[in-house]
C-alpha cells in the first residue's frame, strides 16, 4: 500500500475555504496524474439512512476516487454514533445499510476497504497518545463540534462528543490516509487531525505521519425538505433506500415559494434552488436550465420534475441495492474482509507509534 504524502501546503494555519478550493483543484490534477500517491480515508457513523445529500456530497466522489486508481478506506463509524446520543439504536441494520448503499453507488470491495470503527482495537488505541497532543480549550473551541452539541440528543453531552475531532484523527492517521473528502464544515475536524500529526511528529520522529489534506466537494449543500441542512438526524432527508413513490411523496412536500416563476437564485430563493440543484445533478445539466425549462409553471412543475429526475437517476442505483440486499450474508463478509485487512495496517502503525515512543515491553 502507498502511503506517500502529497505535499503539504507551506501554512500550518487552518484553511480557508478559498484555500482550500484552490489547494483542492491542485490536489485533483494531482490526482489525475498519479493517483497512487494518494490514500483516501472517509465514512459516515451508521445512525440512519443515507441519503441524497450523501449520494452527490460524497459517495459519487468516492466512487470516482476509486475509479481514477486511488486508494481508498470506507469507515463504518460505530463507535462514533454515540458522540451525539445516548444508545446506537438498531446499530447492525445501520451498519449493514450503510455497506448496502456503499455497494449500490458502487464501491467495490476488491479495491476499497470498507470496515467498521469497532472491530480495529489499534485504531482506537491511538487516541490516548493523541490526546495528549492537544489541549481542552483546543477542543473546546472547535466550531463543528459546537454545532453537534446544538444538535446533540443527549441529555448532557458527553465527554466522547468533545474528543470526536481526536477520534476523527485517529481513524485518518491509522492508516495514514494522506487525503480526506470533506465539506467546507469538516475543515476544523481535519486542522485537529494535522495539528496532531504535526505534533507527534515534533515530539517523536519526523515522518511517523503524513499531514492529510482536505478534497473539498464541488457540490453546493442540498437542502433538506424543510429548507434546512439536509441531515439524517432532522428528518428532512430523501432517503437512498427509498422507492419510487415515497421519493415522490417527499418531495412533494418540499419547501418552496409563493413565487410561480422558478428562478435559480440561491441567496434569494434557497429552497427553490435547491431543488432545481437537485434536479440538475441528475440530469448532468446547470440549475438555470432547469429552472428555464419550468420557467412559469410554478412549484407544482418544479417539484415533478425533480421527481422524475431523481428516480431515472437512482433506477441503477435501486436495482444495484436490491440485488445486494437479498443476500445479507456477503454484506457481513464484505465487512469482515475490510475488518482483517483494516486490522492489519492498524496493527503495523500502532506498532511503529510504540517503537517511536519507546512504549515496548
Amino acid at each position: 500500500m502507498n502511503t506517500t504524502t502529497a505535499p503539504a501546503p507551506s501554512s500550518p494555519d487552518v484553511l480557508g475555504t478559498s484555500a482550500a478550493r484552490a489547494r483542492s483543484a491542485v490536489l485533483e490534477e494531482q490526482i489525475l496524474r498519479s493517483p497512487g500517491r494518494f490514500r483516501v480515508l472517509t465514512g459516515d457513523r451508521p445512525t440512519g439512512r443515507l441519503h441524497l445529500g450523501h449520494h452527490f456530497g460524497t459517495l459519487r466522489n468516492r466512487v470516482r476516487l476509486q475509479e481514477r486508481g486511488v486508494e481508498l478506506f470506507v469507515i463504518v463509524a460505530d463507535y462514533q454514533v454515540l458522540t451525539d446520543r445516548d444508545v446506537a439504536d438498531d446499530l447492525p441494520g445501520h451498519v449493514e445499510e450503510l455497506v448496502l448503499d456503499h455497494l449500490a453507488t458502487g464501491v467495490d470491495p476488491a479495491r476499497s476497504t470498507i470496515f467498521a470503527h469497532s472491530a480495529v482495537p489499534a485504531l482506537n488505541q491511538l487516541m490516548l497518545p493523541f490526546l495528549s497532543l492537544v489541549s481542552v480549550a483546543e477542543l473546546n473551541r472547535n466550531p463543528t463540534v459546537k454545532d453537534e452539541i446544538a444538535h446533540s440528543r443527549q441529555s448532557a453531552v458527553s465527554g466522547l462528543m468533545f474528543t470526536y475531532p481526536v477520534h476523527q484523527a485517529a481513524d485518518i492517521l491509522f492508516c495514514k490516509a494522506n487525503l480526506v473528502p470533506v465539506g467546507q464544515d469538516q475543515l476544523p475536524h481535519l486542522e485537529v487531525t494535522r495539528t496532531i500529526a504535526r505534533r507527534f511528529n515534533a515530539r517523536y520522529g519526523e515522518g511517523v505521519f503524513p499531514e492529510p489534506e482536505a478534497l473539498l466537494s464541488d457540490v453546493p449543500l442540498l437542502l433538506g425538505t424543510d429548507g434546512t441542512k439536509m441531515s439524517k438526524s432532522r428528518g428532512n432527508a430523501v432517503p437512498l433506500a427509498a422507492d419510487a413513490d415515497e421519493t415522490a411523496r417527499l418531495i412533494r412536500g418540499a419547501k418552496t415559494d409563493s413565487e410561480r416563476h422558478i428562478a435559480y437564485d440561491p441567496v434569494r430563493r434557497p429552497e427553490v434552488s435547491s431543488l432545481l440543484l437537485l434536479a440538475a445533478l441528475c440530469q448532468g445539466r446547470t440549475p438555470e436550465e432547469v429552472a428555464e425549462d419550468i420557467g412559469s409553471a410554478g412549484s407544482a412543475a418544479l417539484k415533478r420534475t425533480v421527481t422524475e429526475a431523481v428516480n431515472e437517476h437512482l433506477a441503477p442505483v435501486r436495482a444495484r441495492r436490491a440485488a445486494y440486499a437479498r443476500d445479507r450474508g456477503r454484506l457481513r463478509e464484505v465487512l469482515r474482509e475490510g475488518n482483517e485487512r483494516a486490522r492489519a495496517v492498524a496493527d503495523a502503525t500502532l506498532a511503529e507509534v510504540r517503537a517511536v515512543m519507546r512504549s515496548e515491553y
